[in-house]
């Protein structure tokens, strides 16, 4: 098993709460590592049919069962439980009682916060991160790692992306979408899917992307609320703090993992990685998700954000946390180049953000920090 970043942060936050949830996109390895970090626990998988008649039809004799250093797997599957966890936890006042996971965000959390407020701890495990790859030997060459993603099983099985992400695809879209949401239109949804991804890296213009899909725009808010509920896509909001008449205001759009989103693009092999003319973006998308990765593996909220301005000066990512306000610029070429620091001069100088809180992320042979200028390379970040 390669070890993952978040279990010291699991151990943790169960030594402190009754209750730990963990979310995460579907096959990211949320079972295997809540199995692995509590061996002593009784695993129980509400995606057994059985299991979960028993859990639905009889959730006290369920609980009986499970009283105690119980794991539930896909927790959302029956959410009349949490009401009755709620009321053995608060008798017994005991942390670590129960492990919760589940793979829709938005049914288990709407679950939690009704019944378990104030006594659930909520993680967020994402698919392997570079880093994590790193320290397992595994990590490819960034044209192979945007490839493939960080989904586990196409690292521990002989697996190609393309194969592993037809299957995920059609998995997610025919199963997964109906649990959250009644789409009678499998195809109209794939396709807005596929859009989507040609949308990566873009500032998201709602309007047009439902243009492009044959749907009204509120159809398409409610569908891109179902990927970002079920860790598909997430939204970069820009940062307009102090700058607020002057900057663009809609969100980018980017995917959780850029396997899924290279399928999605048609994108199987380096060279159809360059032919492409999205290699930029897609490299740009999984630099911004190591950041989310470093944060949600700490238990941290990122607070990420991308900033342009009304002259279209525009800067990838900028990360707020209790160091301050911090500025990257990204970019997929392997040299070193000045201009590329052209944008991050204005915003620091506008900002007053300090030398050492800036950076370009490329995917050059070596990191450099100078006294003026920093570049750091994809892989160390």
């Amino acid at each position: 098993m390669i070890a993952r970043s978040i279990h010291e942060t699991i151990c943790e936050k169960a030594g402190k709460f009754p209750v730990l949830v963990l979310t995460g996109v579907r096959q990211c390895g949320k079972s295997t590592l809540l199995k692995s970090s509590f061996p002593d626990y009784t695993y129980v998988s509400l995606e057994d049919p059985d299991i979960r008649t028993f859990a639905s039809d009889d959730p006290r004799g369920f609980l009986n069962r499970y009283s105690t250093h119980t794991i539930i797997d896909e927790a959302q599957q029956v959410p009349e439980l949490f009401s009755y966890i709620q009321t053995i936890v608060d008798a017994n006042n005991e942390c670590g009682q129960f492990i919760l996971s589940g793979s829709h965000n938005f049914l288990l959390m709407q679950s939690v916060s009704q019944s378990l407020a104030g006594r659930a701890c909520i993680l967020e495990l994402e698919p392997l991160s570079a880093k994590e790859l790193n320290e397992a030997g595994l990590l490819p060459d960034v044209d192979n790692f945007l490839i493939k993603g960080g989904f586990p099983r196409l690292y521990d099985k002989k697996i190609s992306p393309k194969e592993f992400f037809t299957s995920y695809t059609q998995t997610y879209v025919e199963r997964d979408i109906r649990i959250l949401r009644n789409i009678s239109n499998s195809a109209t949804f794939t396709r807005f899917l596929k859009l989507c991804a040609t949308r990566a890296g873009a500032v998201l213009n709602v309007t047009s992307l439902a243009q492009d899909c044959s749907i009204n725009v509120a159809t398409a808010n409610s569908w891109l609320s179902i990927l970002e509920a079920s860790y598909v896509v997430f939204r970069l909001q820009p940062y307009y703090r102090n700058y607020a008449k002057r900057l663009v205001k809609s969100p980018k759009l980017y995917f959780n993992d850029t396997g899924l989103l290279c399928h999605l693009l048609n994108i199987h092999t380096k060279d159809s990685l360059f032919n492409s003319g999205l290699r930029g973006n897609i490299f740009e998308n999984m630099v911004i998700g190591e950041f989310i990765k470093k944060c949600n593996f700490c238990g941290e909220k990122p607070q990420i954000y991308y900033w342009r301005d009304s002259n279209q000066n525009e800067i990838d990512l900028l990360v707020e946390n209790d160091g301050g306000l911090f500025a990257y610029e990204i970019k997929s070429a392997e040299t070193m180049n000045s201009k590329f620091y052209e944008a991050l001069e204005k915003l620091m100088e506008r900002a007053d953000i300090p030398s050492d809180h800036a950076a370009v992320i490329y995917d050059g042979e070596a990191s450099f920090r100078g006294n003026k200028r920093n570049f750091i390379r994809w892989d160390e970040i």
